[in-house]
């Protein structure tokens, strides 16, 4: 009986803002790898997902939304979905059924030169009819003739068994690229940032939240306790206002809705302190957003 050979890949997610990649990542990994809001430009960087079993290892990878980048945050989020065309040994491509089909018609343009497999997922089909639903698929092959097409809900985790079925099918043959017991290539540290990151999405309006980046300074784990001290950084002292509210009540709940999140995610209680500080226009700043951990030209 011959071995049956190790199959390990990159499985690298893109598309456009508010499609549902970070909910799909989420499914296709099990656990929770990637942080969800409504709102475009919740995920930044690019996250990697580890799915190991005995014979396989699935990389997955979450890019941020395709954008028109407005500052150099945005450049560098761009650099991150546009990286994750190179390295893919599978792509899936997410779209849904509302959003506009040939929105950013550039990077359309790279997936179609891509020599890897794509999928192209067409999500929220809850939202549609079996006629909608064929008419989408038929204009899509029209753009993406080589992708396969797979209507999903990752919301409802419709068909993405079958997804998880045709990566398994699709991955090369090859020794593992990460430990088989690892999740993530991410720190735990970072795994705080994005939690953060999400309270503020979820808890402020309008521009607050695209303002701010998050900063653990202290992470220290004792045998019954994990003690995080967190820097939210904003680009103008209005904001720092808006953050710390009327008498620090808006950051004391966001504190606390991160704090029992944290503690979920690492099964253990948390001591977190966080303090807001200025950094004029960060956004914009090779300096400061390279030390943030982005891909800057």
């Amino acid at each position: 009986m011959t071995e049956k050979k190790h199959k390990s890949g990159f499985v690298n997610i893109v598309g456009n803002p508010n499609v549902g990649k970070s909910t799909l990542m989420n499914r296709l990994v099990g656990e929770r790898i990637s942080i969800i809001t409504s709102k475009a430009q919740t995920t930044r960087h690019r996250i990697i997902g580890i799915v190991n079993t005995e014979d396989t290892q699935i990389v997955y990878s979450d890019t941020p939304g395709v954008l028109q980048p407005n500052y150099k945050l945005q450049e560098s989020m761009l650099n991150f979905s546009e990286s994750a065309l190179g390295d893919a040994d599978i792509l899936l491509y997410v779209t849904d059924i509302v959003e506009t089909i040939d929105k950013h018609e550039g990077f359309l343009q790279k997936v179609r030169q891509v020599d890897c497999p794509v999928l192209l997922l067409i999500n929220k089909i809850d939202l549609t009819d079996q006629a909608g639903l064929e008419q989408l698929a038929a204009d899509w092959k029209e753009i993406l003739p080589k992708a396969e097409i797979i209507p999903v809900s990752a919301l409802a985790n419709f068909n993405i068994d079958y997804v998880k079925q045709r990566v398994e099918t699709l991955i090369p043959e090859s020794p593992p690229y990460f430990e088989k017991d690892a999740l993530t290539d991410k720190p735990a540290r970072f795994f705080v940032t994005e939690i953060i990151r999400e309270k503020i999405l979820l808890y402020y309006q309008k521009e607050i939240p695209y303002a701010v980046e998050t900063v653990v300074e202290q992470f220290k784990e004792e045998e019954n306790l994990i003690r995080i001290k967190a820097l939210i950084i904003v680009e103008r002292d209005s904001q720092k206002g808006i953050i710390i509210g009327p008498k620090g009540a808006a950051l004391k709940k966001v504190g606390t809705m991160a704090r029992k999140d944290i503690e979920r995610f690492f099964n253990k209680k948390v001591f977190l302190e966080m303090f807001v500080k200025v950094e004029k226009d960060w956004r914009n700043r090779d300096n400061i957003l390279k030390a943030f951990g982005y891909q800057i030209n």
